[in-house]
């Protein structure tokens, strides 16, 4: 999959912001830019608002697979984070105005197939994100959280497993599918401020 350059990165944190600026503001839909490919492409993605001050995460939603083109993507999951993430209340315009952005575009996940016992030597921490699956649970944690955390990759595996739901350690169970994936971070400085690559 095609790497995104620091330019299309500052665009789509643009377009994500954009989008809440406007639901907030007029309940209104923003439609992205029809005239750059790369937002036609279809691609996970992730948005996650901070608090410019605390640190302290306020929204995080996304879409894990590639299953609509990346402009419409962002456009959803950046809305979502704002207004219907359920660990939080709406977001009030005030309140938006004391938040940076970070986009997380994703490649799409694929299945570790290996031993039970090998799995963590399979995760390289600060590379790859989790996608654990069980029966009707699943969870997901970005590759930035287990920076964020100083996990060690089985510790990474045990947070997924109670993203999802699960008992910590449940990744050890055959019938356990645990995913890999890697994302591109742009994110803001603060808010409207400069974007950078993560």
């Amino acid at each position: 999959m095609e790497l995104l350059t620091d330019q299309d990165g500052q665009l789509l944190v643009h377009l994500a912001r954009e989008s809440i600026q406007a639901y907030l503001t007029e309940n209104r839909i923003v439609k992205p830019p029809e005239r750059d490919q790369m937002l036609k492409e279809k691609r996970g993605v992730f948005c996650t608002l901070k608090n410019y001050v605390t640190g302290n995460l306020r929204g995080c939603i996304g879409l894990p697979y590639p299953e609509m083109p990346l402009g419409q993507a962002i456009v959803e999951a950046a809305i979502s984070s704002a207004t219907s993430d359920p660990r939080f209340s709406a977001m009030s315009l005030d309140e938006f105005e004391e938040v940076v952005i970070e986009v997380t575009v994703l490649t799409p996940p694929e299945k570790i197939e290996t031993l039970r016992e090998n799995l963590p030597s399979k995760i390289e921490i600060g590379k790859h994100g989790l996608i654990i699956k069980k029966g009707f649970n699943s969870g997901l944690l970005l590759p930035q959280v287990a920076e964020e955390q100083e996990c060690n990759p089985e510790q990474f595996l045990d947070m997924t497993c109670c993203k999802a739901g699960l008992s910590s350690g449940c990744w050890k169970q055959e019938d356990c599918e645990v995913f890999s994936f890697q994302g591109q971070i742009f994110k803001e400085l603060s808010p409207h401020g400069q974007i950078i690559k993560k």
